[in-house]
């Protein structure tokens, strides 16, 4: 039950996520990336102030040292993600972000030591090719690979470090989450990621890499309510208690179907459509999900 209840949670997560897409695009006309990121987890890092004393209570040199790494990788996957979106499409950063899950089970067997089962497998190869039907406006297969294959820069080249930092993220979160208390881990990489985001909004103003820009108004607060307390505090905090349930591999199955949540966000609010091969893609990450579930073996357990 502890299982279906994790895989359930992750779910709900990743619907969480899938409504930032289009809030935050929005927000983004009145707010630089980089600022954005350093307040949303600054305020985050507020939110739990109240826990402090059982955050402390928990924490000792072990936890402290898995928390940073986890807030490192977090920082780093947030961080080459909005940069790269100043440089590529969001169709082809989405495709790319949701590759992450081709690299679960290269860092599963880094730091885990552990061959990922047949049926995740089998399911993260449904969920990439999906993830390409679903990131193509077109409604031809040539389209779909002209669209992702042209141009490529270094906003792209950023994206594919962000994937590569997630995947280390999720990985990395089976081990520590399975050792120590949620809280001071959730505190600990939320904190991090909002001091590191600040220090990249100094060094990225100073380059000239990031013109600071500020709008207040009633959606720039709605979209720092919505991430910093759902799609973060929330968030990460369901996550890193709940994701050592399940496996890696299988959480970043789930974790993929943010964009399918996104595409029904993006139509509902901006009246954006799903070309033909999207749906397609849709069927496809559903499938990954049921085969990973259905042809799971037993080292994966």
């Amino acid at each position: 039950m502890k299982k279906y209840t994790a895989e359930g949670v992750l779910l709900f997560i990743t619907l969480i996520w899938g409504a930032t897409f289009v809030i935050i695009k929005i927000a983004l006309e009145d707010i630089s990336p980089m600022l954005f990121v350093t307040i949303r987890f600054l305020l985050s890092s507020l939110i739990l102030f109240p826990f402090l004393k059982k955050i402390f209570k928990e924490t000792d040199k072990a936890v402290l040292s898995g928390g940073l790494i986890l807030g490192l990788f977090y920082f780093l996957g947030f961080s080459t993600q909005t940069a790269g979106l100043q440089f590529t499409s969001a169709t082809k950063s989405g495709f790319i972000t949701g590759s992450f899950v081709i690299f679960i089970p290269l860092f599963q067997i880094f730091f885990e030591k552990k061959i990922p089962g047949r049926g995740s497998i089998i399911g993260i190869l449904l969920v990439i090719v999906g993830l390409l039907f679903l990131s193509s406006k077109g409604e031809s297969l040539l389209q779909v690979f002209y669209e992702l294959g042209s141009n490529f820069n270094i906003g792209d080249f950023l994206t594919i470090l962000c994937a590569v930092f997630y995947a280390a993220y999720v990985v990395y979160l089976d081990l520590v989450s399975k050792k120590y208390h949620y809280l001071p881990l959730v505190f600990i990489q939320i904190t991090l990621t909002g001091v590191l985001g600040a220090g990249a909004l100094f060094l990225f103003s100073a380059a000239g890499i990031e013109n600071i820009r500020f709008n207040l108004n009633e959606h720039i607060i709605f979209t720092f309510i919505y991430t910093s307390v759902f799609a973060t505090v929330i968030a990460s905090t369901l996550q890193t208690k709940f994701q050592k349930y399940t496996t890696p591999s299988k959480a970043g199955i789930i974790i993929s179907f943010e964009p399918i949540f996104s595409a029904f966000f993006a139509f509902i609010i901006l009246r954006e459509t799903v070309s033909f091969f999207g749906f397609i893609g849709c069927i496809l990450i559903f499938t990954g999900l049921l085969a990973s579930e259905l042809l799971n073996t037993s080292n994966e357990q």
